[in-house]
């Protein structure tokens, strides 16, 4: 079997190229790429020779679709601006599909996937993704869904790539109609930083703040378990301190509408501006604490008792105890691994229904828990009587 990995030399994406070559048998793992240089290094560093590289623009349609043909799946680690046309590109190929956002443009692709008989999975890193596994998890243990409420941490630089750069200015967007919560059976819009609320985290993370942001978990799981009569789903997520206040300030002084300003006769918007300086600075490249974690809650009934599932994950520390699992590398590994796990599910016929669909129609919790522990990624569940 063959993969084709967009935006494989990026900094998350590489992380599950370098799964695939450890874990997989495929026989084939092509690193396709706009930055050619970054791509034959990574060629050149992984030693395999089942990895090559071809340089490959997405908004170059035709050739990105000639380029795709032939391979049994695609792996796409493109930004989210990006994702509608890799998906188009993807589906036209006759090829499966995975991706790290799931932010809804793959939707337009449907027909064309199903035509082909193939499948595409949006949305399948940590969160969304794992976070569903977990959800899914716990729901399957109930007979009636009250609450859901999935949170996270992503501990890592505002600006460490371009696309990371983006997601920030994407998820705080103060017009960006995707930020809605699930309540008694209608979907609600709210603006950011709305719904405050504190988790506790594990160690080394502890106690954080955290707000409601527009994830594909809210309306994916709405589906997946509107047999449960779920009544409430909340998706909220935090970032380091540093960042989060940068992130507030800047909200809270109107930056975040991107406003076009003139600068020596340009004229520009002003958080694409920010985003330029952070992304070349030193300080939108480092940060303290650095990794991932995960908090899923879940309350319902079992035989008429109501009980709270609590599940939270853990990994390799950051702080260069465990070899690659140093400082950037515990955030990206995170991000990067399971996407690979799906793509290996995937590619080898483990998901039967096609066209696009989502993590909770796609995967077996369990057999996804079992293999993020091989790779020394646990989830942890504690179940109490309400």
């Amino acid at each position: 079997m063959k993969i084709f990995c967009l935006g494989g030399a990026g900094n998350i994406c590489r992380e599950a190229v370098l799964d695939l070559v450890e874990y997989s048998d495929f026989t084939t793992i092509t690193i396709g790429d706009f930055n050619e240089e970054e791509g034959r290094k990574l060629v050149a560093a992984l030693h395999d020779p089942r990895v090559d590289f071809v340089k490959v623009n997405v908004r170059d349609h035709a050739a990105t679709v000639e380029q795709m043909r032939g391979y049994d799946i695609v792996m796409d680690g493109t930004t989210i601006t990006l994702n509608g046309l890799s998906t188009a590109c993807i589906a036209e190929a006759g090829c499966h599909g995975i991706n790290l956002n799931g932010f809804g443009e793959e939707e337009a692709s449907d027909e064309v996937f199903r035509r082909n008989g193939k499948t595409c999975v949006p949305g399948f890193g940590m969160t969304p993704g794992v976070t569903q596994m977990m959800a899914m998890h716990a729901a399957n243990q109930l007979d009636e869904i009250d609450e859901i409420r999935v949170s996270h941490g992503a501990f890592r630089p505002i600006a460490f790539s371009k696309s990371i750069a983006e997601t920030t200015t994407y998820e705080y967007d103060p017009d960006l109609p995707g930020r809605v919560v699930y309540e008694n059976g209608a979907f609600i819009q709210v603006a950011p930083f709305a719904r405050p609320r504190e988790i506790q985290l594990p160690e080394p993370y502890g106690l954080t703040t955290q707000y409601i942001i527009p994830h594909a978990e809210t309306k994916t799981l709405a589906q997946a378990l509107a047999h449960k009569h779920v009544k409430l789903i909340e998706v909220r997520g935090t970032w380091p301190a540093k960042n989060m206040q940068l992130v507030r300030a800047m909200y809270d002084w109107g930056l975040m509408r991107n406003d076009k300003i003139v600068v020596n006769g340009a004229e520009v918007g002003i958080l694409d501006c920010i985003a330029q300086y952070l992304y070349n600075s030193k300080e939108g490249k480092e940060t303290e604490l650095y990794g991932y974690s995960l908090h899923v809650e879940v309350t319902g009934k079992k035989e008429g008792r109501s009980y709270l599932h609590t599940l939270t994950h853990t990994h390799p520390a950051s702080d260069g105890s465990v070899p690659g699992w140093e400082k950037l590398r515990a955030y990206t590994r995170n991000v990067g691994i399971p996407m690979a796990i799906a793509a290996w599910q995937l590619a080898n016929g483990a998901v039967k229904k096609t066209g696009v669909i989502t993590p909770e129609e796609a995967f077996d919790p369990a057999v996804i828990f079992r293999e993020l522990a091989r790779r020394e990624i646990y989830v942890h569940e504690e179940v109490k009587p309400l």
